[in-house]
């Protein structure tokens, strides 16, 4: 049983779907017992960080991600749910995050990423973008190198360790779309609006262990 936490904020219906399209049980729950039971956790988000993390905090969710992550089982960030795990983001002013992994999450606005031709290019990063991947990650078993993910998003990662990055994509700038660390798999990209790339993403993460 994978447990996607449900706080109020994010396409969570997209991602359930998703994990039963490759034939995989999926619930969405904020139950802190039924998440903490769950063979497998997913932290989905969309919106705004520091509205993100008051919601966690107001359904008693803080701890529960926490534990979930220390108790060892397979733990998948998406898209938000990537940025929450950091330290503290710039979003109009600093606002902590859940401190999981070291790191700060900061805006395109002030990369001010190009095109090759020197125009400003649109915030936020939305649509197709290439992602190349770190050798050796076990959601992209059968996912070719530099394939295309789908991206909606106005701010990124910056980790502290550049070693827990498991993919970069380009947008004006090279920057991380992706973490592994230990049982923590975080992308920015949306694997549930991927198609096929996407769901063979998400069937590789159902079968860990």
């Amino acid at each position: 049983m994978i447990a996607i936490i449900d706080y109020g904020m994010g396409n969570l219906r997209s991602v359930q779907k998703g994990f039963e399209a490759v034939g995989a049980e999926a619930i969405v729950t904020s139950d802190s017992s039924k998440i903490l039971s769950a063979n497998s956790v997913v932290l989905p988000g969309v919106g705004a960080f520091k509205e993100c993390m008051a919601n966690l905090d107001n359904l008693n969710l803080i701890d529960t991600v926490h534990k979930s992550v220390n108790s060892g089982k397979p733990f998948l960030g998406i898209c938000l749910g990537l940025q929450l795990l950091f330290s503290q983001a710039e979003e109009f002013g600093k606002v902590e995050g859940l401190g999981i992994l070291s790191g700060k999450v900061v805006g395109f606005k002030d990369a001010q990423p190009k095109s090759e031709s020197g125009e400003p290019l649109k915030i936020p990063h939305m649509g197709w973008n290439r992602v190349r991947v770190a050798p050796g990650n076990p959601l992209f078993e059968s996912v070719a190198d530099e394939s295309y993910f789908y991206f909606v998003h106005s701010y990124y990662v910056i980790p502290q360790d550049p070693a827990i990055i498991a993919t970069t994509t380009s947008y004006g700038i090279d920057f991380a779309s992706g973490v592994h660390f230990e049982n923590v798999h975080a992308f920015q990209f949306h694997p549930e609006k991927s198609q096929r790339l996407g769901l063979t993403m998400l069937k590789n993460f159902s079968q860990l262990h």
